[in-house]
């Protein structure tokens, strides 16, 4: 069965290949289904257009994370590039800004399928056995290995990090989206740097929230670099997917890496 992926919008995780389409059908496109896959919900009224026109190739749905729907077991290279993998899904947290406990539900544990770059909600929350055997698969792999889903800080522990050693992996990512994931992240930093990490060690930090300032989102960002982590800047949209322009500038100065680099040298690291 011959399946087109349409995808609203390219981003470094869609994959690219001979049956992805990010646009109208062409004159020359045949397919037994088509789906089109939503990861944004801003981009589902540019999806139903996208509906519209597909449907009349062949039997055509859309789906992904923006409808809401419960993701079901992993296909590499599917609906993510190859070489991304999603080990479990869902999230035991219930934070306010995320959809993934509200459209997954708790966590829990696929069948893993091989991969060199980790983006679980979660990875962490899972069993000690699943977690064992997502890095006895990584050994496996000939890329370098990356954890972009975002690990949680409070829930880290020193076998893990005895462990992720040995894969010598190129990022680390972890998250600090409320005030009370200040203290694991310094804590998460001093242990994995005891371990010889360094310039692995990225920290996605949450800003332009509801209420937030551009003071208390730059603390946040430099609380991060004296913890030892480089920080990403993760903007705050809301579902229409709307962002003030003036954080939009102040996002882009705390993602670009020479300028973040620049930071972290000038400020001293917090003590334990």
């Amino acid at each position: 069965m011959k399946i087109l992926r349409v995808f609203p919008r390219k981003t470094n995780a869609t994959p690219v290949d001979e049956n992805v389409r990010f646009e109208f059908p062409g004159m020359f496109d045949e397919a037994d289904e088509v789906h089109i896959s939503v990861s944004f919900t801003y981009d589902l009224p540019y999806a139903e257009i996208l509906l519209n026109q597909w449907k009349h190739i062949a039997p055509t749905k859309i789906g992904g994370p923006a409808t809401g729907e419960k993701g079901g077991e992993f296909t590499p290279g599917m609906y993510l590039k190859n070489g991304l993998t999603i080990t479990s899904r869902g999230c035991n947290n219930h934070c306010w800004f995320c959809s993934v406990w509200k459209r997954e539900g708790k966590l829990r544990e696929l069948e893993i399928k091989s991969g060199w770059n980790i983006m679980d909600d979660n990875l962490l929350s899972c069993s000690d056995q699943h977690i064992l055997s997502v890095f006895e698969m990584l050994k496996n792999q000939n890329h370098a290995i990356v954890f972009t889903g975002g690990l949680e800080a409070k829930l880290l522990k020193e076998w893990h990090v005895f462990e992720l050693a040995k894969l010598k992996p190129k990022y680390l990512y972890f998250a600090y989206d409320t005030p009370d994931d200040m203290e694991p992240l310094i804590n998460a930093g001093k242990l994995l740097k005891d371990y010889g990490f360094n310039h692995q060690l990225m920290c996605y930090v949450l800003i332009g929230y509801p209420k937030d300032t551009f003071y208390l989102a730059e603390k946040r960002l430099k609380e991060t670099c004296r913890a030892g982590f480089q920080p990403f800047a993760m903007l705050y949209r809301n579902e229409n997917g709307e962002v003030k322009s003036e954080w939009r500038r102040f996002q882009r100065e705390w993602t670009n890496p020479v300028i973040t680099g620049f930071k972290m040298k000038q400020l001293k690291p917090t003590k334990i």
